[in-house]
Parts: structure tokens; C-alpha cells; sequence
């Protein structure tokens, strides 16, 4: 072997390990991206949250929907360990609040309580700015809030059997109130038209505060309203609640439901938690199962009763499934009753 050749031999190796030693000093000197830094991996879900939380409501503070949300949004804090904070966007039924989730960084930090009214908005508003069910992702169902169906003392029905027959006894003589073209209300009502194929004529009003006493005073013959609205002058004998667009009957509520008449109708509003979609699956199961916690507390029952509000949790894996099924529910009964935004 000659000089020159040993010579070589030696560079090349003083090479190699020159090329090692610049390899881990790049390695020390830039850090390595992580599925933690994305929010993905689960030490970051087992850290999650540790910042609070804001909980968005599409209404104003003091009404049905805020007053749940307040409800719930103490009892999650105790359950996360983190503040969770309600935050009013009202407007458009939702939409304005459901737009701000849509877009919301999704970290687990941003959620929203939505409602029926969220699902509906895609087929009566064609400029929507996001998908209300592609859009986000799921964390539970919480509550329903059912709807009545009220009369005027003098109307010719008092049970759900009773109403259906004096409809169809009488194509067009009468009408009914609700909040707004478009609302849950308003659609409940009109899914009851279908399936017993009676006309009965739509006056929406601009709220639902005026409504109460139109029925009572007999301005308007029928009016669909919350529970919350209709229970007391029930009571008092003012007017008649004739039925309860639910499945069951509400406990104390004595107010029959529609399904006596017409199996399986069922036209409650649903209330549930959702988030940005892509959320970390991990977050969401934390999030899921202190909703279920929360929900599990009998005292919570009391005070949602009180609102007109009845328990309703199902985990993000059944909502999953069960927000495509009401959102094309209501869809359905948009197209066939032909129904547009005013």
C-alpha cells in the first residue's frame, strides 16, 4: 500500500466523521416538530385544557338558550379544572356564533352550544358560510326543549286525538302563531300538517311574547310556544295546552304528546355541544364525558325543568349519526311543505 494511498483513506474517514458531527449538531440546534405541537398527540389531551374554555351561544343573554348554557358552563369548570366561559354571538338563529366555532382554531378551547336552529339554517340561508354538519365536530347531546301546542279555551279539542280531528273537520278555518317563518316552531307544526294532511294557516309573529296572550284573548286560535311559556296560564286556566311536540310527556307538565295521535312524532328541539371540526378525538372524549358527568346530576334536572328543559345526553359517538339524521329531517320537511326564508 503506498503513502498516497493510506493518505486517502485517512481523509476519507476525517470526512464521515465530520459529516456526523454537523448531522447532530443540526439535530440539537433545531427542534423536532411533534404531533404535540399540532395538538394531537395524547399528552397534549391529557393536559387539555389548561386555559379556559369559551362556550358560544347564538342568542341574546337572558334567553331559553343562554339560560342553558349558563346552566351547564359552571358545572363543566368544576369537571375540566378550567374556567369555561359563555360568550354571546347573537344573531341570524345561530348562524353568527356557528360561523365563529366554524372558524375557531380546533384546540378544544372554542365550543359552542347549538341547537335545531343551527341544522335548519343550510336550507333557508343558501349563503351559509359553513356546513352544519361538516363543519364541526360533535361533543354530546344535552338537552331538548320541547314545544306545546296551545288553544284558546273555547277551541273544540283538549287531548293530542281530539286536536288532529277538528283540523281535519275543518280544512282552513283555522291558523296558528308561532315565532318565525323557518323556526323549529314553525316546522314542527307544519310536519304535524303533513302527516295528517290538514290546512291549517302559518301567522308568524317577529317573538314569541305576544303569542300567549293572542291565544288567550282568542286573536289567534292556535299557537306553538316553549314550555316554559305555557305551563303557568295552563295552569291557571287561561288557555289549553292540547299537546306536547315530544315523545313523552314532561313530568308535572300533565301535557299529553302529539305521539298519542301520531306514533313516533317527535318535533323537540335538540341542544348539543359541538366544536371546530378536526378537533382532536382525545379532547373531545374528555370533553364528552364531563358533559356526561354534568348531565348525570339529578339537581341538574331540577333546574333545567325549570326553563322547560329535559335531560337529553348522548355521547359524540352518537351524535355523530344523530345530527345528519335530524339536520335531513328538517330538510325534508322544508322541500315537501315548500317552505322558504322570508
Amino acid at each position: 500500500m503506498s503513502f498516497k494511498t493510506r493518505i486517502s483513506r485517512r481523509g476519507a474517514l476525517a470526512f464521515a466523521a465530520c459529516c456526523a458531527a454537523l448531522s447532530a449538531a443540526s439535530a440539537i440546534a433545531q427542534p423536532q416538530a411533534t404531533p404535540a405541537a399540532a395538538g394531537k398527540s395524547p399528552s397534549a389531551a391529557t393536559a387539555y385544557p389548561e386555559r379556559p374554555i369559551r362556550l358560544l351561544v347564538g342568542y341574546s343573554a337572558g334567553g331559553g338558550l343562554d339560560a342553558m348554557a349558563r346552566l351547564l358552563a359552571p358545572r363543566l369548570s368544576t369537571q375540566l379544572g378550567q374556567q369555561v366561559v359563555v360568550e354571546n354571538r347573537a344573531g341570524a338563529a345561530g348562524v353568527i356564533a356557528g360561523d365563529a366555532t366554524a372558524r375557531a382554531t380546533p384546540d378544544g378551547y372554542t365550543i359552542m352550544l347549538g341547537d335545531s336552529s343551527l341544522l335548519i339554517a343550510q336550507y333557508l340561508q343558501p349563503h351559509l358560510t359553513f356546513d352544519p354538519v361538516k363543519s364541526f365536530t360533535p361533543i354530546a347531546s344535552v338537552f331538548t326543549l320541547p314545544l306545546v301546542i296551545v288553544t284558546g279555551n273555547r277551541f273544540p279539542a283538549k287531548t293530542p286525538a281530539e286536536f288532529v280531528s277538528a283540523l281535519k273537520a275543518a280544512p282552513g278555518k283555522y291558523s296558528f302563531a308561532t315565532s318565525g317563518v323557518g323556526t323549529v316552531h314553525h316546522l314542527g307544526f307544519e310536519m304535524l300538517k303533513g302527516l295528517t294532511d290538514t290546512e291549517v294557516m302559518h301567522i308568524p309573529y317577529r317573538g314569541a311574547a305576544q303569542i300567549v296572550p293572542d291565544v288567550i284573548s282568542g286573536q289567534v286560535p292556535i299557537g306553538v310556544v316553549s314550555v316554559a311559556a305555557a305551563i303557568s296560564q295552563a295552569k291557571a286556566g287561561s288557555l289549553r295546552a292540547v299537546a306536547i311536540m315530544s315523545p313523552v310527556a314532561i313530568a308535572g307538565a300533565d301535557i299529553a304528546p302529539v305521539a298519542d295521535a301520531l306514533p313516533g312524532f317527535d318535533a323537540a328541539p335538540r341542544l348539543f355541544l359541538i366544536a371546530p371540526a378536526g378537533t382532536p378525538a382525545a379532547i373531545v372524549d374528555r370533553l364528552s364525558e364531563a358533559t356526561r358527568t354534568v348531565m348525570a346530576a339529578p339537581e341538574l334536572a331540577q333546574a333545567a325543568a325549570v326553563q322547560g328543559a329535559v335531560p337529553a345526553y348522548l355521547p359524540a359517538s352518537a351524535m355523530v349519526s344523530e345530527i345528519p339524521r335530524e339536520s335531513a329531517m328538517w330538510g325534508k320537511v322544508i322541500r315537501d311543505r315548500k317552505i322558504s326564508a322570508e
